[in-house]
């Protein structure tokens, strides 16, 4: 008895430190794309942002089956979110497209960086006050940090934006990212899909599809499934908000006779 009472403590470390080993591996890997943008090699660096969206993943999802979440590891995976979502992203699309603006571009790579850390405050607050909901308020960082890395790895091995073109998309869509990361556009994600049970082998089809989509052909699918998942928030809000027009319209042209008494 004695020994099991020893041995527990020990084992719930163990269990905890999990996700916090994960989470180095998110830091890691967004530092590992800073050193690839200096090199000047911009599709390294690209995969190692993609990497760290893995890490990061499985940081969330070890430590919510693990039942290890906990206000430092809360911290610090946001503290390696803001490298590697933010300054390592920020940084590649700057080198790879900004950098012939010079301070316009600057300023967009400081805009999509502190927008990030904004989106990652206000992320943090709504958890440590137990007020955040299922669904994401404003596009996930990792989400923003995907399309720039897959835009890059399009343009290398798809279709080349070219040097008039490459910097006014690239200028557009970062500050789209931007205002997207600290919005009030819902996002869903993957914790949303739990509660609705009766379509988990309908999700499963699904990610089956995607997987063979994104097997097939990486280099453009990854940047196809990035960008379907920062529309889809903003789809969504443009659709409930005309449904709602509608209906509230719908009532305002009932005749007053026909209103039920």
């Amino acid at each position: 008895m004695r020994r099991t009472f020893m041995k527990q403590p020990r084992r719930r470390r163990v269990v905890s430190l999990i996700p916090n080993i994960l989470t180095t591996g998110n830091l890691f890997s967004g530092l590992a794309s800073i050193l690839f943008v200096f090199e000047g090699n911009f599709e390294a660096a690209a995969i190692a942002v993609l990497v760290a969206i893995v890490f990061d993943v499985l940081d969330g999802t070890t430590a919510r089956l693990m039942k290890s979440t906990s206000d430092f590891g809360l911290q610090y995976d946001s503290l390696g979110d803001l490298v590697s979502f933010g300054v390592a992203p920020g940084l590649l699309v700057y080198v790879w497209a900004l950098s012939g603006p010079k301070m316009l571009g600057a300023a967009v790579m400081f805009a999509f960086v502190a927008c990030g850390a904004l989106r990652l405050a206000r992320h943090n607050v709504l958890a440590m006050n137990n007020t955040e909901e299922k669904a994401f308020t404003g596009l996930p960082i990792p989400g923003a940090a995907g399309v720039v890395a897959t835009l890059v790895i399009f343009d290398h091995y798809v279709i080349a934006l070219g040097e008039k073109v490459k910097p006014i998309f690239a200028i557009v869509l970062t500050l789209v990212l931007a205002f997207l990361m600290v919005s009030t556009v819902r996002y869903r994600s993957l914790k949303d899909l739990k509660t609705q049970e009766r379509h988990h082998f309908n999700y499963l089809v699904y990610a089956v599809l995607i997987l063979m989509a994104v097997l097939a052909y990486p280099q453009a699918m990854l940047f196809v499934v990035f960008t379907v998942y920062v529309l889809s928030g903003v789809v969504e809000q443009g659709w409930k908000f005309l449904v709602g027009t509608t209906g509230e319209k719908a009532k305002v042209d009932v005749p007053s006779d026909e209103l039920p008494k």
